[in-house]
């Protein structure tokens, strides 16, 4: 299954909130839900999609390794618990979350582990997360670009993470853009809001037209009817390339993600 452009985050949703965002979402059409082991809400995205009427095959399932799995004799064991979590056979795409802090297990042996794992059937494909283009090229190294999926990388009006993007696309390797809506700053940005208002749109739908107007895939997140119902017509605006350039401006390196962990950015 390919992956839809637009689907549903999961970041930072705890318990029944992760169950009826997930619920509510499939109902309205999403069929690309992205979770991770590290936010702690598998077990409750497991069961939102076995509670839905949509079909297993239908759902394009994500999920991350942790850090503290990706040594080559726990990665494929944290999969398998997270299959367990989520309540079924094999995700369709599974992503290193970041890369090994201090590099304590290098790239090499995480990504020839995860590969593995796609071998033995857990999951359809695999990718990265959070790779500066200096790691992405020891990826590509360990395994080959064309098995990586993606890389799914903060990437929103403030930071359009170009350097990361350009090297991508040239290896081949799709882009996901994650915290697509710069923590909800979008919607009183007054550049969007002005195209918004001018193409009787959102300034969310109008962040997530330029994203997915660009190619990438895009993963917002909502706990609200009215925004998951709004973020999903996205899709169907088109923006004209003034309004675009004018989104491509407000670039400022306003990186919103970086924990001390976190690699060198590019």
């Amino acid at each position: 299954m390919n992956m839809p452009q637009l689907g549903l985050g999961t970041f930072r949703l705890q318990g029944q909130a992760a169950i009826d965002s997930v619920g509510t979402g499939l109902e309205l059409g999403y069929r690309h839900i992205d979770t991770a082991q590290i936010y702690g809400n598998e077990a409750e995205v497991g069961q939102a999609l076995a509670d839905s009427n949509v079909a297993r095959r239908e759902v394009y399932l994500t999920t991350k390794i942790w850090t503290e799995h990706l040594a080559a004799d726990k990665l494929a064991a944290s999969l398998k618990d997270s299959l367990h979590k989520l309540r079924v056979d094999q995700v369709d795409l599974t992503l290193i979350h970041w890369p090994s802090p201090g590099a304590a297990v290098s790239v090499a042996e995480s990504m020839q582990a995860l590969l593995a794992t796609r071998d033995a059937g857990l999951t359809g494909a695999i990718g990265i997360s959070n790779f500066p283009v200096a790691l992405m090229r020891e990826a590509i190294d360990a395994v080959g670009a064309a098995n990586i999926a993606t890389n799914q990388v903060e990437l929103h009006p403030y930071l359009q993470n170009r350097t990361v993007v350009d090297f991508a696309r040239d290896a081949g390797i799709h882009i996901t853009a994650y915290m697509p809506l710069a923590y909800g700053k979008v919607i009183s940005d007054p550049v969007i809001g002005e195209i918004a208002r001018r193409n009787g749109a959102t300034p969310a739908q109008v962040t997530l037209a330029w994203l997915l107007a660009k190619g990438y895939a895009v993963i917002p997140s909502s706990t609200r009817l009215e925004n998951l119902a709004g973020n999903l017509q996205a899709s169907t605006l088109v923006l004209g390339p003034d309004d675009r350039a004018a989104i491509d401006a407000l670039d400022n390196g306003g990186r919103l993600v970086s924990p001390d962990f976190a690699p060198a950015w590019d």
